[in-house]
């Protein structure tokens, strides 16, 4: 992993995994930023892409994802989550998220922007 990784605490499952996102996802350019996370050796979840929506003091992110799925022993179906990270004292810091729970709702979102912009 990119710099400033090595800062990361161990997972503390009292702790909400957000809240945990929060205080160990600190990158000091959006190209380090992920959302992938680890716990007890398992990448848990995924990062599969991203794509850098905007960028500089407020970066957004649309991720691209898999989660495990410890009962199947497999990652699942492709999830998606758009992120914005707040960059303050040379270190950004997740402040929101978005997650589009599967493929249908993505594609309702699309078709919806594309009538829009039409």
């Amino acid at each position: 992993m990119g710099e400033g990784f090595d800062r990361v605490r161990p997972f503390d499952k009292t702790i909400d995994t957000y809240s945990t996102l929060k205080e160990r996802n600190m990158a000091e350019t959006a190209d380090e930023l992920t959302i992938d996370y680890e716990e007890n050796g398992i990448l848990t979840t995924k990062q599969t892409d991203k794509v850098i929506l905007s960028k500089g003091a407020w970066v957004t992110i649309l991720f691209k994802y898999q989660v495990w799925e410890k009962a199947k022993e497999a990652y699942s179906d492709d999830k998606y989550t758009i992120r914005r990270f707040q960059k303050r004292d040379g270190q950004y810091t997740p402040r929101s998220k978005f997650n589009i729970t599967n493929a249908k709702q993505a594609k309702l979102i699309v078709e919806t922007l594309e009538s829009w912009m039409k």
